[in-house]
């Protein structure tokens, strides 16, 4: 049954994320879609921008920011959720929370990812737009992190979600060495929507290629969430441009500390994430098809001798972004943390 009493708000709507997240938030039993904030389709019918919400969305238009701000004041509890671009979220948000609010807050941008606007400036070639938020927000992931925090939440990346997930069993039992390496494949919706060579059918379609080895952004990402346990872990990851739209498949490649059979590895990762609903080990390797639409990781193991591989496979918008985000949200309002992230979805997407 639908009660659909929790206000909602979401930031940088007319994006792939964001088009993701209300699709989740329109059929969600809780969360009620107030405002949808473009600085670009301010007045359009979210539904002429994204025609597969036809039907679910036809009374929501895109609203420009200062719209949004009268919902967010006071005591009035808020589900807010920013899928701005990178380097505008920051000082966005400092705008909209600058008079206090009682909002619970999810980032789907990179802005609130680092330790400090030191940080945030070595990897982004830029100054950050709201340093006196940084304190302010929690970095994590809802399937490692098995406390809900009292703060603002900020989420990993699309790649760093797809392989944390992969290693984090076997780095938090320090069963590996402290290096691993990684080659991981996206869909194009990981470039987000504006256009580009990198997005262009006829330059992606039946092909493949890597960018930015060994200095992608998400590497320092990988190594925050697990450095409590492994400080001196280093990452070697290699990102590829894949031909097809939706979902990542990263190949995690470490030396077991000392030899262990396959079946006991499989059996430590299904035990260590035996409290969260998203997170399978596949009963072999796991394929984008079986994963796409959901908010599900799937991993596959294989050792050999000191050498172990997991696979890893999720939906970039979905659980690497926008169903990862209503899935912290959940948990900020107390709801179960499965609420509207369960739902069947097509296969051979």
């Amino acid at each position: 049954m639908l009660n659909k009493s929790i206000p909602t708000i979401v930031l940088g709507g007319s994006g792939y994320v964001a088009a993701e997240c209300l699709g989740l938030l329109l059929n969600h039993p809780y969360f009620r879609i107030e405002s949808v904030v473009s600085t670009s389709q301010v007045g359009t019918r979210i539904d002429e921008v994204f025609p597969h919400l036809t039907g679910v969305a036809e009374d929501l238009t895109f609203t420009d920011l200062e719209s949004a701000k009268p919902r967010l004041a006071g005591k009035r509890q808020v589900a807010l959720f920013s899928a701005m671009p990178h380097g505008e979220t920051a000082r966005v948000l400092e705008e909209l929370l600058a008079g206090g609010t009682s909002a619970r807050v999810v980032d789907i941008s990179a802005d609130f990812r680092t330790s400090d606007a030191a940080e945030y400036e070595q990897i982004y070639g830029k100054p950050h737009e709201g340093p006196t938020l940084l304190p302010q927000f929690h970095f994590g992931l809802p399937d490692l992190d098995k406390e809900t925090p009292e703060a603002m939440i900020s989420h990993p990346g699309c790649f760093t979600t797809g392989i944390t997930l992969a290693i984090a069993p076997l780095v938090a039992n320090q069963l590996i060495e402290p290096q691993v390496q990684v080659s991981a494949i996206t869909g194009s919706t990981g470039a987000g929507r504006q256009l580009g060579a990198g997005t262009h059918h006829p330059h992606r379609q039946s092909s493949m290629w890597a960018y930015q080895p060994l200095v992608h952004r998400h590497t320092p990402e990988i190594r925050r969430l697990l450095q409590a346990h492994a400080p001196d872990l280093t990452v070697a990851f290699v990102p590829h441009s894949g031909p097809f739209a939706r979902g990542i498949h990263a190949t995690c490649f470490a030396t077991l500390r000392k030899p262990m059979s396959t079946a006991a590895v499989t059996d430590l990762i299904s035990a260590f994430y035996a409290h969260t609903p998203f997170v399978k080990v596949a009963a072999g390797m796991p394929t984008l098809k079986e994963i796409v639409g959901s908010n599900r990781c799937h991993l596959g193991v294989a050792v050999s001798g000191n050498q172990v591989v997991i696979t890893s496979v999720i939906d970039n918008l979905v659980k690497g972004a926008a169903g990862g985000a209503v899935q912290w949200m959940n948990r900020l309002f107390s709801l179960d943390e499965k609420e509207g992230l369960v739902n069947a979805v097509p296969g051979w997407i």
